[in-house]
């Protein structure tokens, strides 16, 4: 397992680990419990790690960090969560046949 760039969601009690390779082929998608994050990541080759600014990421940073790995902490307006990826999405609607009263009126003047 040749992992470049992991990413870790950290939650209260069960964290999402999802890590690529350098041509970004994912190799890596797992859950793990708190417990159990430092026990694995030890067995890990340094990488660079990237996790979302919150209450416990600096913790977390330091523990990883002392692992060897490179941990980048990404700001949460910069972190798109799938949960939320439809939501955030736009509706796509289509364009309506008939014209809007703002196109009539502009031909009227």
């Amino acid at each position: 397992m040749d992992i470049t760039t992991l990413g870790i969601d950290l939650a209260k009690s069960v964290f999402q680990l999802h890590g690529v390779d350098a041509q970004g082929a994912i190799v890596l998608q797992k859950k793990l419990r708190r417990g159990a994050v430092v026990k694995f990541l030890s067995k890990l080759e340094p990488c660079l790690i990237g996790i979302e600014a919150c209450a416990t990421s600096h913790y977390w940073a330091r523990e990883i960090a002392a692992l060897g790995h490179d941990v980048k902490m990404i700001p949460p307006a910069y972190v798109i969560h799938m949960s939320n990826a439809k939501r955030m999405m736009p509706q796509m609607r289509k364009p309506s046949a008939r014209p809007s009263r703002a196109q009539t009126c502009a031909s009227c003047l």
